[in-house]
């Protein structure tokens, strides 16, 4: 018997928010200048958001342009002024009324002497896992479902936006869906019914549907939880079906190797699947050192085994051109998902 479970939360969530707060400008960065070093971080609670980190760039955003993309991503989530009337103050937040602070310096001199070589600014291990259903973007299904079916409901209109999912497969079989989605107190029985109905439609009848194990569930968005940048990374990747290397990849630019090598390790797990059709899953782990190019690459099948061990040298600048990096798709990418979308 194999159980498999995953996790999947929308960006409303407070955490995935913040991944989309600093990806959003990000982009803005790399639409000015594309080899902008960026690396943000950010913390939202309430209606307050503190935006840190470093920026090396040709271009300079001042703090109150910084401060109003910050508000215009929430907006682009959907936590409008509109939003905002629907649910309540006290309930949620509006894009119009957040209060940033700024805190963001230059990258250091000592990461970037390694960077100025063309090597990687950080040692690290990185791992990737590609599984054998192009039907499902060659994710495992436990997670694809998770992902499904929180988007669908975000769409639906059922309910808010902070919407978490969490699906467990046993032998290939979806037999449970918990979900959490911000329900109205007017129409909350009646949605809840539409919602777990909805989940049954993508999830197959026979599997069990949970809405909000607590009964209720309004106040959501970093009104009733704090959101801190790089907090999901399971949800970022794999799901609870591989080891997670690396940081955060969001509101970092593609030097760091914590976008790189995830996004690198990807595609040599989903090129060996390729050549090797027989194999049900593969697997790779990336390994790099500050201030050098070269990297140790290795691939496993589904039960560990190595494939193959080698150490390649792959400058950064290679693999960010290779894999066109550096286009400003990072916001799409956290809203998305960053996996699953290569075919």
């Amino acid at each position: 018997m194999r159980i498999q479970t995953s996790e999947y939360c929308a960006v409303g969530h407070p955490d995935r928010t913040c991944d989309y707060i600093v990806s959003f400008i990000l982009d803005r960065y790399l639409e000015k200048d594309p080899y902008a070093r960026v690396a943000l971080e950010c913390q939202l609670k309430d209606c307050f958001c503190t935006l840190a980190g470093e920026v090396t760039s040709t271009w300079r955003f001042s703090n109150g342009e910084l401060s109003e993309f910050c508000r215009e991503a929430i907006r682009k989530i959907g936590y409008d002024d509109a939003y905002l009337a629907k649910w309540g103050e006290g309930n949620v937040i509006s894009g119009s009324g957040l209060e940033v602070t700024v805190h963001i310096s230059q990258q250091s001199g000592d990461i970037a002497q390694g960077v100025n070589r063309d090597c990687w600014g950080d040692q690290g291990i990185f791992h990737a896992l590609a599984v054998n259903d192009r039907q499902r973007g060659n994710m495992p299904k436990d997670y694809w479902m998770a992902r499904e079916v929180a988007n669908d409901l975000v769409v639906s209109g059922l309910g808010g936006l902070d919407v978490k999912t969490q699906v467990t497969v046993v032998d290939g079989l979806p037999v449970e869906c918990v979900v959490a989605i911000p329900l109205l107190p007017e129409t909350a029985a009646e949605n809840a019914r539409k919602v777990e109905e909805r989940v049954k439609r993508l999830l197959g009848t026979d599997c069990e549907v949970v809405v909000n194990g607590t009964g209720r569930y309004v106040k959501h968005g970093s009104i009733g939880d704090c959101g801190t940048t790089g907090r999901k990374l399971v949800v970022d990747f794999y799901g609870g079906n591989s080891l997670i290397g690396g940081g955060s990849p969001w509101g970092k630019d593609p030097t760091k190797a914590d976008v790189a090598l995830n996004i690198l390790a990807r595609k040599k797990a989903l090129d060996w699947l390729d050549e090797h059709p027989t194999l049900d899953e593969v697997r790779c782990a990336i390994s790099c050192c500050i201030g050098r190019a070269d990297i140790r690459v290795t691939m496993y099948d589904g039960e560990g085994n190595i494939l193959d061990s080698r150490v390649e040298g792959h400058p950064a600048s290679h693999v960010i051109e290779d894999l066109g990096l550096r286009q400003p798709h990072y916001a799409e990418r956290c809203r998305e998902g960053l996996f699953g979308h290569e075919q």
